[in-house]
């Protein structure tokens, strides 16, 4: 069991490896200028495109031990997806909604009729 494990990680490490090594070397050189707040968070959407990308190949991959638990790469990838939607809107906010252009009364007194 732990010979299959080491195999696994093995196979996936290089995969990672090459993925990795340009994307990391981008992000140091924006990170270490003078990147605006929009490029660094482009920066790290393509992060997150390439985590979701490892963790489909990853779910792809067949079980090869009989472990009890696996890593849920389904639940990662939706995590991803609410992280790169959030980054979204900021980056792209929504026009804000028109508002009802009725104007309010602001006088709320009623007076009682005189009782006969």
């Amino acid at each position: 069991m732990g010979h299959t494990n080491s195999h696994e990680l093995a196979r996936r490490l290089p995969i990672a490896a090459l993925l990795a090594i340009p994307l990391l070397a981008f992000q140091a050189s924006v990170f270490a200028g003078d990147a605006t707040e929009p490029e660094r968070l482009a920066v790290l959407m393509r992060q997150l495109d390439m985590l979701d990308r490892l963790a489909e190949h990853s779910e792809r991959l067949p079980k090869q031990d009989a472990s009890r638990y696996h890593f849920d790469y389904a639940r990662l990838r939706e995590d991803i997806e609410r992280v790169r939607s959030g980054i979204r809107d900021y980056l792209t906010p929504q026009r804000a909604q028109p508002r009802d252009p009725t104007t309010l009364i602001g006088d709320y007194r009623q007076e009682e009729e005189d009782a006969p």
